[in-house]
């Protein structure tokens, strides 16, 4: 059936023909919040609310863009608005309890949550508009998500549609209701911030190769057994260390070494692990042993920054963000072989 048979249904009042108009696009919807937001939860909330206000103002589509442009204009002020609601955020100011290494800094980003390879499968990528800047890998990497969202809501919004999806300033203006001159004069300023905090080192290997694999066994194996030394022998010079929603990072091997013997290792004296995949980078579900009933329950999800050979990053989230990765709450025995 022709869009425009849809459309016209659609703006009638059909609910079935305005689904089929949008559900082939409710899963980029859902990267595109979650870019705004950092929020896998947020971006949940944000695609729901943005269907429902599509449907609701679906009579003002005019068809002067595609279905799909005007769906990630709705989707953009939909999450503009969320933005603005920043009691939603809680902010976490203390550390760990005990005793431990001190933070070598801190970070703006404390709310940040994972997002799972598995939904970033099967979305096309022949879609972005010709004014596209960004490779698709690095627009869903853990460290251009965070630094997002140090931007202003507008200048994140203005990034995101210009050099990600490739949206004209004239398109990017229309969704703002701005001007192609201010959008233009918005993205140079955001485009410096990404300059001044791009990740220095190499490109890592693509997702799921042997060299990925080993490294992670060895780093896994190392965590399990206590090895410090070894843990400390996979790690980059400057290997960086941060537990979201904390404010607090952990900088350098001889840090990350101390935080592992004074934190981790003293406060989980067992855990296993669950190998995954976030941010087209490699990660691991971590569980710890219950010593009441002997049960190996979530602890949280480790994401692993690879620059080479060596981890330049390793970012430890809490264990209600397993639930998106599909991961269980607690390890079925037969998981332990």
């Amino acid at each position: 059936m022709p869009d425009e048979t849809l459309v016209g249904r659609a703006r009638s009042g059909d609910g079935a023909a305005f689904a089929e108009l949008a559900e082939p696009y409710r899963r980029e919807l859902h990267v595109h919040c979650y870019r705004m937001l950092g929020s896998f939860d947020d971006a949940d909330d944000a695609v729901q609310e943005t269907l429902l206000a599509a449907w609701r103002g679906f009579a003002t589509y005019q068809a002067r863009a595609s279905v799909r442009t005007w769906l990630y204009q709705v989707a953009t002020n939909t999450c503009l608005n969320l933005l603005r609601a920043t009691s939603r955020r809680p902010q976490m100011a203390d550390l760990l309890p005990g005793s431990g290494p001190a933070p070598t800094g801190s970070t703006e980003v404390t709310w940040l949550q994972p997002y799972p390879d598995t939904l970033l499968d099967g979305i096309p990528d022949d879609q972005a508009g010709p004014d596209v800047r960004m490779e698709q890998a690095e627009a869903v990497s853990l460290a251009f998500i965070t630094t997002l969202q140090l931007l202003a809501p507008r200048g994140r919004a203005v990034l995101i549609l210009r050099d990600v999806l490739g949206f004209s300033a004239r398109e990017t203006a229309e969704a703002l209701e701005s001007t192609p001159e201010a959008v233009s004069m918005t993205l140079s300023r955001a485009r410096a911030v990404l300059r001044e905090h791009a990740p220095d080192g190499d490109s890592p290997a693509r997702p799921g190769t042997a060299a990925e694999t080993a490294l992670v066994r060895r780093l896994t194996a190392a965590l399990v057994a206590h090895e410090v030394d070894a843990v400390v022998a996979l790690l980059a010079a400057d290997v960086r260390v941060s537990m979201p929603p904390l404010p607090a990072v952990w900088q350098g091997r001889e840090t990350a070494a101390r935080f592992l013997t004074e934190v981790v290792f003293r406060l989980v004296p067992e855990a296993r692990f669950v190998t995954t995949h976030a941010h087209r980078q490699p990660a691991v579900g971590v569980y710890t042993r219950d010593n009441a009933d002997g049960v190996w329950r979530a602890s949280g999800l480790l994401v692993i920054t690879l620059d080479g050979d060596r981890i330049a990053g390793l970012t430890r989230f809490e264990s209600a963000t397993l639930r998106s990765f599909g991961l269980p709450r607690i390890l079925a025995d037969d998981a332990l072989k």
